[in-house]
């Protein structure tokens, strides 16, 4: 087990620039994979998740070459897989058993995956679901509508779903599989989630629609497909990883860094949004658009927060970036609700039961909930509920350990983050980057 050490720090400077789009770079495997020709891919996250995918394509026979400045991914066509010889191990990585379940589903090959303990612990009935319903066969070999998943050979129809949840693995799953169907088909869900699918199929030469209703509720729909066309992608950076660097110039006195090549696409900048809701001095520089997808350089500099409710169709914006935000929240003047945001039970731990459990462990005021949790905050007198350093059980979640992590840049005393080497999952490179940013090096990255 590794174990990280984290003192407080008396301020950040420095530039950072954050690793690839997680989401992203999975869907460029992918589609690369299942399109015609090479892809090349820059700016790539190297992450355990990601490389997971690489693995497992390369199992149903991709070349995939690695070279210091790009992913080169020679994919073979919608039907240019092959059979695995072996079980597919996706590792601990739900975006890589969902998304690929709706590309397997469409194969004239039987397969399996199955990933770590935690993984196979996720629920995958949301996908299993609408695929079957769509005429693939896709079976929990358990019983439990968990992993290990095997998927059989079955004739794909077009289907109109709608999900009883917001979210982009199920609608990538179901669209992915839409590409072998024989007609329109189409997802209908709550609130609009993260887009990536949509942006890059239509960039690979696939139809694509997307359609926001009066109510809040979105319709994404793909057109069966002959072939996709590999293209050339660069990879913005992940704005799940950038949000632990934008909290820690919010909240360690006299910071200011500069967070380059962020992510902006609306449908995964709700971070932003809640950040500059309780007055964080956060300005976005360099804007451009490449692909569909936004980015910038985002400056920050420490602020005064003060607490809000996060709830309703912003959930899907940053669903990953909760963890921190309620670490933000307990430095904030006044309380901070966090609502509708029940899908934090199915990450890779329940992270609201995580994330209380490390508030409380540094001292800190928090009341989980069903769907969310309640920090309440200080008043304008106190600057924040005060955290001492405490020993934090990441339960082998990245976010957890890397919210945490900022939590200890403030707390009084040493903070441990345990199994800290589960930050690899995302951010290979996150202690290093953090301390890059240390006005004094008064963080100890022992490990033991």
């Amino acid at each position: 087990m590794s174990v990280k050490e984290i003192y407080p720090v008396k301020g950040l400077r420095g530039e950072v620039t954050i690793p690839g789009d997680k989401s992203i770079s999975h869907r460029s495997i992918m589609l690369g994979a299942i399109s015609l020709g090479t892809t090349e891919i820059t700016h790539f996250l190297k992450g355990a998740d990601c490389l997971s995918t690489i693995d497992c394509f390369r199992k149903m026979g991709i070349e995939i070459e690695e070279t210091p400045q790009s992913i080169l991914v020679h994919g073979k066509g919608l039907h240019g897989l092959s059979a695995p010889a072996d079980i597919l191990n996706v590792g601990n990585s739900g975006t890589t058993t969902r998304l690929m379940s709706g590309i397997l589903a469409g194969q004239n090959f039987a397969s399996v995956m199955s990933g770590d303990d935690s993984l196979n612990s996720r629920p995958m009935g949301r996908i299993m679901t609408p695929l079957n319903l769509m005429g693939a066969n896709v079976t929990s070999i358990v019983g439990n509508n968990c992993a290990p998943l095997r998927i059989t050979p079955g004739k794909i129809h077009a289907i109109s779903y709608t999900s009883p949840v917001a979210s982009a693995q199920v609608k990538s799953a179901v669209l992915l599989a839409g590409l072998y169907g024989d007609g329109t088909t189409s997802v209908t869900e709550p609130a609009l989630s993260r887009n990536h699918t949509e942006l890059m199929l239509q960039s690979f030469g696939a139809e694509v629609a997307s359609t926001m209703h009066p109510d809040g509720s979105a319709t994404a729909s793909v057109e069966p497909c002959e072939q996709l066309y590999g293209q050339k992608i660069c990879v913005p950076g992940d704005i799940s990883s950038a949000a632990y660097f934008i909290a820690a110039g919010l909240l360690v006195p006299d910071s200011e860094l500069l967070v380059k090549n962020v992510g902006t696409n609306l449908t995964r900048a709700g971070f932003l949004e809640v950040c500059k809701g309780m007055g964080a001095d956060i300005t976005l520089l360099n804007q451009t658009y490449e692909g569909g997808e936004g980015r910038a350089d985002v400056l920050v500099r420490t602020s005064h927060l003060k607490g809000t409710t996060i709830e309703g169709n912003l959930i899907p914006t940053l669903i990953d970036e909760i963890p921190i935000l309620a670490v933000m929240a307990s430095q904030a003047e006044g309380p901070t609700i966090i609502k509708d945001a029940a899908e934090l039970k199915v990450k890779e731990t329940n992270r609201i039961d995580t994330v209380t459990e490390g508030l409380r462990a540094m001292g800190a005021t928090i009341t989980p909930t069903e769907d969310g949790m309640i920090i309440p905050g200080s008043s304008p007198q106190s600057g924040g509920q005060p955290l001492k350093g405490a020993k934090i059980n990441s339960y082998l979640d990245h976010r957890i350990a890397m919210s945490f992590a900022v939590a200890g840049l403030i707390a009084d005393g040493t903070t441990q983050i345990l199994d800290s080497q589960c930050v690899d999952v995302s951010y290979p490179d996150f202690f290093q980057s953090l301390e890059n940013c240390m006005e004094e090096q008064r963080m100890c990255l022992g490990t033991f």
